[in-house]
């Protein structure tokens, strides 16, 4: 039964319609400058965008997509803020001019919040429904705000072809999974640029989500009263059960795909999509209600003066300076000294993987915003590395649970879970495994900071097991460091002994930007013949190594360095026990830096070092062939250059494919000791 909307309501209702379709009459006026950055509009789409965002309220989470200015409008955003953007000034309020119109990123205190948001089609669907299991989460911990009178809804709005990425099947699974409270909005246009529906998906969004136990609600969305009661109930039901709902919008397009894709270029139902109007449909609907159409005159007169006004003004706003480039790259992190101390009282030397087990084991026992998640690091096995041993059994399941076999959602929670405020620690179970993940750690992870101007930095630790351990073969020992290092916005850790492991743990806890670190699978027990000093004494509580903090595991002898017949190994994870136990061959004549952390790189040291012996080695387990091992060889070519007595030596694993499975094989593709020996004293008898 529907519900009669408030004449102000109304009015508001209309007078924003109004706005958005001169916004849109605007920008096509004016499209030798409105199109020097690529831009969309509603149009066509005003009237469900308006019905929903007329009735959030402050303490909820909003992701539109790139055509959802209606819904910014809506939720109290100005046309002259959304000029901003569209012409990428450097008051742009979202992101300082640095992406597109529509793309929003908020954080005021009096309207739904908006993380960062990308332009790849569908992939806000993981970042926001991560944000509804954070606020679950908190739920279940009282951890929200008590002076919000109600529970808050998430929202994430997307076209209707979005519904075939993979990745929206993930979010819509962890939503009818948990039963978040969530609702997901599909505007179908049946437009995937210049493809049709029917060529394009099988099935409806309402048919889809149904398959995941979603409950839906099909709506004209050009129908304002039907489409403001239906949403009405959707919301009052998720706020009230915590349960997820997909809203099937039908619409039509009547724009450009965007300023790029013209319309003319490839619709033939244009004239059909014309007779769908909301425009007119919501006009009707004002009249009905007693308004005058001299008032309805009178308000599409004043909002389109007032639309021109502010483009003109936005026009003369300051651009960008160039060194606003360099703004937001990281979240300033408080942790740049080491803290604590390395032995405690009462502690035994411990392995690898219990120094993990015992650094989250604190963190979680202090910080109750702390969990951890991914496939199977749950109570009943801990990992599969037994890595996350007997957390489930401490915390509970609401602290340390299960996912789905979804690495993308793992990674791309996170930026939800740190936008409301929690610390979460996920695990991809082997580094092979990361690769559906890339997408969400390349294109919201790594972008939220810098590209939302500094107001949402994603803080997570993302725990990757590496390398190659006990002929796991070719799906089960890759190293993927040279992929993540080429993904800006990232630190990455890769500590070598328990010690640095816990140390880092609890540096990345503390650092605001998100930080995955690399832990080989071959060093978590020390069982490697030459790599038993991966077991050390387990530092205090309170000991936190910084990132970008490399060290010197083996010193040279001065007398022999004096003599100008040493070398340097700059290395980590596996490569630091080759280089010791190949030292072992040269008494005095090697030095070894454990570089910990791949970014921040301590240059510092390593350019010190390299310098003062004029012979350097990188020694990494990755394939050499444009590796970032070759890379650090080329910063150390460059910077030390006129101190090198020859070419820096890069050693790595052949250049082939995969890892095989046979051990014959596996031990000719890696490197070793005996390996490096020999290249060692190829460059000390130069």
């Amino acid at each position: 039964m529907s519900t009669k909307i408030s004449s102000e309501i109304l009015k508001k209702a209309y007078t924003l319609i109004c706005t958005a379709r001169s916004l849109s009459k605007l920008y096509e006026e004016e499209k030798d400058i409105t199109s020097k950055y690529v831009h969309a509009t509603s149009k066509g789409h005003e009237v469900i965008q308006l019905a929903l965002s007329l009735q959030l309220q402050k303490q909820d989470w909003v992701s539109p997509y790139y055509r959802d200015d209606s819904i910014l409008l809506g939720i109290g955003i100005t046309p002259y803020e959304l000029m901003l953007q569209l012409l990428c000034k450097k008051d742009d309020p979202f992101s300082a001019g640095r992406t597109y119109y529509s793309h929003p990123s908020l954080k005021r205190d009096d309207m739904p919040k908006i993380i960062h948001q990308s332009s790849a089609t569908g992939m806000q669907a993981i970042p926001t429904t991560g944000i509804a299991l954070g606020l679950q989460y908190k739920s279940q911990n009282n951890l929200l705000d008590k002076k919000n009178t109600e529970n808050a809804v998430v929202v994430c709005s997307f076209g209707d072809a979005s519904i075939t990425e993979g990745e929206v099947s993930e979010a819509f699974q962890m939503a009818a999974l948990k039963k978040l409270p969530i609702l997901y909005l599909v505007q179908d246009n049946e437009w995937d640029i210049s493809a049709h529906a029917s060529e394009t998906r099988a099935v409806d969004a309402t048919t889809y989500a149904k398959g995941f136990g979603i409950k839906s609600y099909y709506v004209d969305g050009t129908d304002f009263n039907e489409s403001y009661n239906i949403i009405s109930k959707a919301l009052k039901e998720i706020r009230k059960e915590s349960i997820p709902i997909l809203i099937h919008a039908k619409v039509p397009l009547l724009n450009h795909h965007t300023s790029g894709v013209r319309m003319e270029w490839y619709r033939d139902d244009l004239e059909d999509s014309k007779k769908q109007d909301p425009f007119p449909k919501l006009k009707k609907l004002l009249i009905s209600n007693k308004f005058e159409q001299s008032e309805l005159d009178k308000i599409e007169e004043e909002t389109d003066k007032s639309v021109r006004s502010d483009f003109k003004k936005a026009l003369n706003t300051e651009n960008p300076k160039p060194e606003d480039l360099f703004d937001y790259d990281f979240a300033p992190t408080e942790i740049n000294e080491e803290q604590g101390s390395l032995t405690s009282k009462n502690k035994e030397p411990i392995f690898m993987v219990d120094a993990a087990i015992f650094a989250i084991k604190e963190l979680m026992t202090k910080h109750t915003e702390c969990l951890l998640y991914g496939q199977d690091v749950g109570q009943r096995l801990g990992g599969v590395f037994r890595e996350a041993a007997t957390l489930g059994k401490i915390f509970g399941d609401k602290r340390v649970f299960n996912t789905p076999i979804q690495e993308a959602f793992i990674i791309g929670s996170t930026v939800g879970m740190s936008a409301v405020g929690l610390k979460p620690i996920v695990e991809i179970q082997f580094a092979d495994y990361i690769w559906p993940g890339l997408n969400q750690l390349f294109t919201e992870v790594s972008r939220s900071y810098y590209l939302s101007n500094g107001k949402w930095p994603v803080s997570c630790i993302i725990r990757v097991p590496t390398g190659a351990y006990g002929s796991g073969g070719p799906y089960h020992s890759s190293s993927v460091e040279s992929i993540l290092t080429n993904i800006h916005g990232i630190k990455i850790a890769y500590p070598s002994n328990a010690a640095d492991l816990k140390g880092i743990i609890k540096a990345a806890y503390y650092d605001p930007n998100p930080v995955i670190i690399l832990e080989h699978k071959g060093l978590y027990w020390g069982k490697i013949k030459g790599t038993e000093e991966t077991k050390t004494l387990e530092p205090d509580e309170n000991y936190i190594l910084p990132m970008g903090k490399a060290k010197i595991t083996l010193k040279a002898n001065q007398e022999v360095i004096d003599k100008g017949n040493t070398l340097c190994i700059i290395t980590y994870g596996m490569g630091v026990y080759w280089a010791k136990t190949a030292a072992k061959e040269f008494k005095g004549q090697i030095e070894i830096i454990d570089l910990r952390t791949l970014y921040p790189l301590d240059k510092k040291l390593i350019f010190e070092r390299v310098k003062i012996h004029g012979k350097c080695i990188v020694l990494s387990e990755e394939p050499s062939n444009n590796s970032f091992a070759q890379s650090l060889a080329s910063k150390i070519s460059q910077e030390c250059f006129n101190y090198l007595d020859m070419a820096v030596k890069v050693i790595g694993s052949e250049n082939l494919p995969a890892i095989p499975l046979n051990s014959v094989l596996e031990e000719k593709m890696l490197p070793n000791s005996k390996k490096v020996v020999t290249e060692i004293s190829k460059l000390l008898d130069y």
